[in-house]
């Protein structure tokens, strides 16, 4: 079944299409919250969101792009609020040893390559971290995130090239350990 047949099934109210639907696109909807959030159980609530949003809104879909495009920034748009109200809730709680001013013990070692290079791509800027994950980790086209993001082709291509400097500078006392 093609694409559109698919569409208008999901939207006469055809069970078996929606599920067609979540089944062909789940995995990238969620890879793509999962990088996003960095959480998995978050991911998992975000990806059933989009998925909630998607379909009470595809009769507004018009098919100019393709579905996976159109439904890629349904999910851009719904983890990007999810994540804001997660940080807002996160910023009413206390860390345990805070509220109890005791501190546990020596400090930590230094972490690895791959948690530094996880905590540096959480600390970039929004706008070029969702570029850098949509494309570097995801796999996007620039086409495919200027259509999802509503920014033109270059801007995601210069966002992309700025967030990589930045990791370089972040993860830059690695490269002496690698370097011979």
């Amino acid at each position: 079944m093609d694409e559109r047949e698919l569409i208008a099934r999901v939207r006469a109210g055809d069970g078996a299409a929606e599920r067609a639907l979540y089944d062909a696109h789940v995995d990238r909807v969620y890879r793509l919250a999962y990088r996003l959030a960095g959480d998995d159980e978050l991911a998992r609530e975000l990806t059933q969101d989009t998925f909630v949003r998607a379909f009470e809104r595809l009769g507004s879909f018009r098919g100019e792009s393709k579905l996976s495009t159109w439904l890629h920034a349904v999910a851009t748009s719904v983890v990007l609020n999810g994540l804001r109200k997660a940080k807002r809730f996160r910023q009413r709680e206390t860390d345990l040893d805070e509220a109890t001013g005791i501190s546990g013990g020596p400090p930590p070692a230094e972490p690895d390559l791959k948690r530094r290079l996880a905590q540096a791509i959480d600390r970039l800027p929004k706008g070029y971290r969702i570029v850098f994950v949509m494309h570097d980790v995801e796999g996007y086209t620039h086409e495919e995130i200027g259509a999802a993001l509503g920014i033109e082709t270059g801007t995601s291509k210069a966002q992309l090239s700025r967030a990589r400097g930045k990791l370089r500078e972040a993860l830059a006392d690695f490269a002496g350990e690698w370097v011979s």
